[in-house]
């Protein structure tokens, strides 16, 4: 089992690469392509296989300082100028430097005829003068069906390919080669995909009229490789991928907490809010809010300082802030300070995984620490429900990773459904869910909010009711009792009745108190009156007993006197029967 293991070990050189400086297909390709040796780029017209390539040349120039050719064969140079300067590139000014190298090869297709002794041995000569003159390290020939155009011959084109191929890797060049897309074949002529080490195809699709643009990596010979399409944009920087199947779920969990911008809504989440780098939803139908709610908790955010950044795909940037207005947020001040960017665009502008890429880039760009996607809802527009979800569960993993919290909106739909559920069904990819929901009664439409879920966090189940007013986002408790759940002007009459029963219920019972006190008087005076006569009585018999015991002594002294007198033998005894002094027994 050692033995298998040490044979089965890679013991050779490991395949260099080359980085293309290109945002994410450095990643894809496992470090970029494979260095001195030629990479074919191929795809249908407009698909940005000439700007891969001229970006390509350019990014190494620039950030590696690895000079470059590019041969074209349908484009002249001042035209190449003029093209990539709406990029920001100044090819005018790499050439000065001697950094790039702009060669144009004329062919014209009706001037050429096929023999046998066809070879590319004047292209050779021509573009191995132009690597030596600058000692170039990255080639592009663009594209490579114009040398071969009017010739048939499959074994000459075979040959001359492989000779082309050998000849960029002896000069130890690393080479792009683009080439038009066959009818079945990855190119024209079906043969290049051979030969080269490296395919990569670019493919521009449009459905339901909009246009989306995917990468896919045919080929890597000695190396692993991303073999999913990933869609990739161009835009005002050039080209960038985004690599989407590289996330995974290993993003950390924060502990800090940080507040909704609504105060009792904190209250309801346990006191101290979400969860920082946790995923918000807020659901609901139209007008009930949502947007309010955003633009609360961002305001939040901006006032300690955070970054946030604003996907809206319903409104414009002066619309949002003229609205927020309304209920006393001002956002603009947050965009005067660098802290709130908006990127406001419309679903339908472009295919939903060029959304994905502009939300990756302007992250990148901006670094924020609050991200709100306002609402998700519309991207449906832009694709089905569940590429939708793909998309957004990538976003959301994403943003994770980024350490950055995730507000989302999402518009259900009042037409009888389940209102507990969402358009794309993303319900189950957030940490904390809260429904704001419609609560109709006494011929009125009234606002309820309630948390569905908030993992990790004790949070109240209640229903609030939910005002906009001119200082922003008010809660209440609604009013629950027999009836039912009461809001708006229902819920006022019962409180108002409720206040009135409660006054007549209190002022019974002070009634009743003050019948107690008046009883407590009464029965107070009655003992007073009853403690006075007795103790009138108390005296009056105190005096009779002291009276009683004085008229028995002077009888017992009389008694004793008289006995005395007549020389008794017994001396007379009291009513107690003691006897009187001095007297003896015999």
């Amino acid at each position: 089992m050692t033995g298998r293991a040490k044979r089965g070990k890679t013991e050779g050189p490991i395949l260099k690469k080359c980085s293309t400086g290109i945002k994410g297909l450095d990643e894809i390709t496992g470090g970029g392509l494979p260095q001195g040796r030629p990479t074919l780029v191929c795809g249908g017209t407009g698909c940005g296989k000439t700007l891969l390539a001229m970006e390509f040349l350019l990014r190494g120039a620039l950030n590696y300082g690895e000079p470059g050719v590019f041969m074209s064969f349908e484009e002249k140079p001042d035209e190449l100028v003029q093209n990539y300067a709406s990029l920001g590139f100044d090819l005018e000014g790499l050439v000065a430097q001697h950094r790039l190298v702009l060669e144009y090869v004329y062919i014209e297709r009706s001037e050429i005829e096929e023999t046998g002794e066809y070879d590319l041995e004047a292209l050779f000569i021509r573009l191995g003068h132009a690597i030596d003159s600058i000692g170039a390290k990255r080639v592009v020939l663009d594209t490579v069906e114009a040398l071969f155009s009017g010739f048939s011959n499959e074994s000459i084109l075979r040959a001359e390919l492989r000779r082309l191929f050998r000849f960029l890797k002896s000069k130890g060049v690393t080479a792009i080669i683009t080439g038009e897309q066959g009818e079945r074949t990855l190119t024209r002529y079906g043969l290049e995909e051979y030969v080269a080490d490296c395919v990569i195809f670019l493919n521009h699709t449009v459905s339901d009229q909009i246009a989306t643009r995917h990468l896919r990596i045919i080929k890597y010979r000695g190396s692993s490789h991303g073999t999913n399409e990933y869609p990739f944009l161009i835009d005002q920087q050039g080209f960038s991928v985004m690599p989407i199947t590289s996330l995974g779920l290993d993003h950390p969990a924060f502990t800090e907490r940080i507040s909704t911008g609504i105060p009792r809504l904190d209250t309801m989440l346990g006191g101290e809010g979400y969860f920082r780098g946790s995923s918000i939803l807020v659901s609901g139908t139209a007008g009930t809010g949502k947007s309010s709610m955003a633009a609360h908790f961002v305001d939040g955010a901006c006032s300690r300082g955070e970054r946030c950044l604003y996907f809206a795909f319903e409104e414009s940037q002066n619309q949002i802030i003229r609205n927020m207005r309304s209920i006393g947020i001002d956002l603009e001040q947050w965009v005067k300070k660098g802290l709130l960017r908006f990127h406001n665009t419309r679903p339908s502008l472009y295919g939903l995984e060029m959304h994905l890429v502009a939300l990756h880039k302007e992250v990148e760009r901006f670094d924020p620490a609050v991200v709100v996607v306002d609402p998700i809802s519309n991207l449906v527009t832009a694709a089905a429900p569940k590429e939708v979800k793909a998309m957004l569960s990538r976003l959301i993993d994403y943003l994770k990773l980024k350490r950055i919290t995730a507000f989302c909106t999402d518009l259900t739909s009042a037409g009888g459904g389940i209102l507990e559920q969402t358009e794309v069904g993303v319900s189950s990819l957030m940490d904390a869910w809260l429904l704001l929901q419609n609560i109709e009664g006494s011929g009125e439409r009234n606002r309820g909010l309630y948390i569905l879920k908030a993992r990790g966090i004790a949070h109240s189940n209640q229903i609030r009711e939910f005002f906009l007013t001119d200082r922003g986002i008010a809660l209440r408790d609604v009013y629950v009792g027999p009836g039912g759940v009461l809001t708006g002007t229902a819920r006022i009459a019962q409180e108002a009745r409720d206040a009135a029963a409660s006054t007549l219920h209190r002022q019974e019972i002070e009634r009743k108190q003050r019948e107690l006190e008046r009883k407590k008087k009464t029965v107070d005076a009655q003992i007073i009156a009853l403690k006075t006569e007795y103790e009138l009585e108390r005296e009056e018999l105190q005096q009779a007993v002291a009276q009683e015991r004085l008229r028995d002594d002077v009888v017992m002294k009389e008694s004793m006197e008289m006995a005395r007198a007549r020389q008794a033998d017994a001396v007379p005894t009291t009513a107690g029967g003691k006897q009187g002094r001095g007297g003896r027994k015999r």
